[in-house]
């Protein structure tokens, strides 16, 4: 029965999270633990980039960078969320527990990771249906791995960035300055 009630409290909490949390911060995720959670749960932030990752990518060095971002911006409210994804190539095939270990050992990631999603397809996660959606402010699906969603704290996409753009590229790094203001 105790167990029960825990399971309850939780479960409400994280409810009340994604019913206070606006927009693209209140969607419903899992951390990369399984616990169920949201963007907008990670105290202090001011700016989210999301991030859809993999350890297997011509990319995965970006992981690197994306940790620098997040050693300089952190204190001023940027939350770096990493979300694995298996879509593209197939460069993502570990599992959860697998990732977290590779991006710890390799790169010394300290920013959030979240659950494996899927991105295309009918199976896409809601999250990234809402920032490729129509309605999206920067609509259309999502290439390859790493590209990057900048959420603002009102919940809206500010900026979208491809693969190709460096995390520590001058037009990255603005829009983050600009987001945190």
């Amino acid at each position: 029965m105790l167990r029960l009630a825990l399971v309850f409290a939780l479960l409400m909490t994280s409810l009340s999270a994604a019913e206070t949390a606006p927009g693209l911060l209140g969607v419903p995720v899992k951390d990369i633990d399984g616990k169920a959670t949201t963007l907008g749960a990670v105290k202090g932030g001011k700016a989210w980039l999301v991030v859809n990752v993999a350890s297997q990518c011509g990319y995965t060095r970006q992981y690197a960078g994306l940790q620098a971002l997040y050693d300089n911006y952190k204190a001023k409210g940027l939350v770096v969320a990493g979300f694995p994804c298996n879509d593209f190539g197939g460069q993502e095939p570990g599992s959860e527990k697998d990732i977290k270990k590779f991006c710890k050992t390799n790169f010394k990631v300290t920013f959030p990771m979240y659950g494996k999603v899927k991105i295309k397809g009918d199976d896409a996660h809601p999250l990234f249906e809402k920032l490729t959606g129509k309605d999206a402010g920067h609509p259309g699906p999502v290439g390859w791995n790493f590209n990057k969603f900048l959420i603002g704290a009102d919940g809206k996409l500010i900026a979208r960035f491809g693969s190709d753009v460096e995390p520590d590229s001058e037009e990255l790094e603005k829009a983050i300055e600009k987001a945190l203001k």
